[in-house]
């Protein structure tokens, strides 16, 4: 081709530039190989702690048009619903085989790796592959890519990455589409998780590494989606905490100092020395120790002393990244999981990449590679760990066993598993270790229900209602007590309240149906019924018992699609295959005689749920 039919020289490309390319590519299938190796356990496990809250029982994602609540709802959608509309997309594409939601957590972080390479080399920032190659297999990372619920970590990741490298291309003089690509990814990576509102800064730091001035007039857009973001993120976790009773974060600021002070020395020292990593870390006592916030100080002031020197400024560039992608997780705001801990690895998920970084960037090559070795190694050794949820309580009650949290969700976990015994020994520790933990009562007095100690389950539940009178599920487990106790008025009445709480709590309805049905209101008990069914199609529970509402009404073909329907959810269930069986023996009887002359069977009184309710375990 002639330069002239083109109206530019076309310059053919060395064989130089072919090898340059060659090496990216194999470079980018290393990072890829060594992700998935790494993590390659995690596509074994299955859905652990809130994975029901986000996907498994959430019923907007479950629904085939649920991604119109997810937008406009902020109940549903909470503050991520880009990451709820993915979910959404995934069940749609493959229902609720894990597997699937794991490999795609893992892919995410292999695309991640790369793009943080590639956003590492146009900063000029040395050893790029072998930093990003680090971040990617540093097993701080496990909980973020082995949890499904943290594709909140991983997309906003993706997203937050692309926007850093869509603008560094603007700075270089890429165009308009680049500075508009750059502000969409960052729309989207703060739609997914709200901590990449840190974005702005991020990126101002950058244009002060490469220019050594600050660019912030063009941030400025980028910066009203991040204020935008921020303060509906602080509204809807102040609506949460005060749900639950705020004394657990009344922090002065004296004691939110000391906290960011220590929180930033740990998250450093984590990434480090990552040993005994664990769910949850012990909560620290507050203030405590001034030292950690002045050595921090002392550090900065050293720093900026030096700041014309060379490994000085980059030492403020990786350091000053570091702690700007942490600000919002170091206490100046309220986070609802502080109830349980200051501290949690996959909330430096974004701040890792710049400590690893500037470490990567310093040591010799042969020492960065041991590392990398070393820590995948660590990673795939630690990623079993989250592929069930009694391996996560348990691994964690090992390295922290004052997690009062864990052994609550331990307790759930082996109930569900009809270990009554030891959920019960569960739930009494955790009780012990904060005896001001409603949940500890309440499944307690669940479990306790479950085991036929009716009067001692009462006490608990009325225990859990007395710290928490706004509790749901206590009132729902109350009414099970009651209904038990043969007191089906008293019982509707916390039922009711609970309804009254949550208008969604499908165990309360499916319980409130069970109590109309034994004072004889048949219409209302099926309506209740029903509308469990509708609020949690999966509700094996309230087919059995919608079931024995219609054969008590002499429906006994609509009764045994639903026990039908019961069966196919729980296939075990000897009692409700019994009920088919009658049912069907009293309709051959039927068919030999003249019409109208059936009798119903009549099972033993509706089932109620008296096992764990639908939100068993403590969020």
């Amino acid at each position: 081709m002639r330069a002239s039919e083109c109206g530019r020289i076309v310059v053919p490309a060395t064989s130089t530039d072919r090898h340059l390319r060659n090496q990216s590519w194999l470079l980018a299938t290393v990072l890829v190989v060594l992700v998935f190796a790494a993590y390659f356990p995690a596509l074994r496990g299955g859905f652990i702690w809130d994975d029901d809250d986000h996907l498994t029982q959430n019923r907007t994602v479950l629904s085939s048009d649920g991604w119109r609540g997810i937008w406009s709802s902020l109940s549903v959608s909470r503050y991520y619903p880009l990451t709820l509309t993915s979910f959404w997309a995934e069940h749609q594409l493959w229902g609720l085989t894990p597997r699937p939601y794991h490999a795609v957590n893992v892919a995410i972080q292999a695309v991640n790796a790369i793009l943080l390479w590639i956003v590492l080399r146009r900063l000029n920032v040395p050893g790029a592959w072998l930093g990003a190659a680090v971040w990617a297999v540093h097993p701080v990372n496990v909980e973020s890519v082995a949890w499904v619920t943290e594709l909140k970590n991983t997309q906003s990741g993706f997203f937050f990455l692309l926007a850093a490298l869509f603008y560094l291309r603007f700075e270089d003089g890429s165009g308009r589409r680049g500075y508009v690509l750059a502000l969409l990814c960052a729309a989207a990576a703060m739609l997914s998780k709200p901590s990449t509102v840190i974005l702005p800064g991020i990126l101002l730091l950058c244009s002060w590494w490469r220019r050594g001035r600050w660019n912030w007039v063009r941030l400025l857009p980028f910066a009203a989606l991040a204020a935008g973001m921020s303060l509906l993120t602080i509204v809807e976790q102040r609506h949460h905490i005060q749900t639950e009773g705020a004394a657990e974060w009344s922090l002065t600021w004296a004691q939110r100092l000391a906290l960011a002070g220590r929180a930033v020395w740990f998250y450093a020292a984590t990434l480090v020395f990552p040993v005994n990593l664990t769910f949850i870390y012990p909560r620290w006592e507050l203030p405590g120790s001034w030292l950690p916030l002045a050595a921090a100080g002392a550090v900065a002031g050293v720093l900026v002393h030096f700041r014309q020197q060379p490994r000085a400024r980059a030492a403020i560039f990786g350091l000053s990244c570091f702690v700007v992608a942490l600000l919002p997780v170091l206490g100046f705001f309220d986070i609802y999981f502080f109830v349980y801990s200051f501290v949690a690895d996959h909330f430096q998920y974004l701040a890792s990449m710049a400590l690893i970084a500037l470490v990567m960037a310093v040591v010799p090559r042969a020492i960065g590679i041991g590392a990398l070795i070393v820590l995948a190694i660590a990673t795939w050794r630690l990623t079993p760990v989250y592929t069930t949820s009694e391996s996560l309580w348990r691994d964690t009650l090992r390295k922290n066993p004052r997690a009062w949290m864990a052994r609550v969700n331990l307790g759930s976990e082996l109930q569900s598993q009809g270990k009554l015994s030891e959920a019960i020994a569960q739930y009494e520790q955790a009780r012990a270790l904060k005896p001001d933990c409603a949940e500890a009562y309440n499944d307690l007095g669940n479990a306790l229900l479950e085991a036929g100690q009716v009067e001692t389950s009462l006490v608990q539940c009325q225990e859990a209602l007395r710290l928490k009178p706004n509790y749901a599920d206590a009132h729902s487990n109350l009414g099970n007590a009651l209904l038990r106790l043969n007191r089906p008025l008293d019982a509707m009445a916390q039922y009711q309240e609970a309804l009254r709480l949550r208008p969604e709590h499908a165990d309360a309805h499916n319980n409130l149906g069970s109590a109309l049905f034994q004072v004889g209101r048949v219409a209302e008990a099926e309506a209740h019924i029903r509308e469990a069914i509708r609020l949690k199609p999966d509700f094996a529970m309230a087919y059995v018992n919608l079931g024995v509402v219609l054969a008590r009404a002499g429906r006994l073909n609509e009764a045994i699609q639903q026990w039908e329907q019961a069966l196919r959810l729980q296939p075990a269930d000897p009692e409700t295959r019994s009920f088919i069986s009658d049912a069907r023996r009293e309709l051959g009887r039927t068919n030999r005689t003249k019409p109208g002359a059936n009798t119903p069977p009549d099972p033993a009184g509706i089932y109620h749920d008296s096992a764990r309710p639908d939100s068993g375990g403590h969020k």
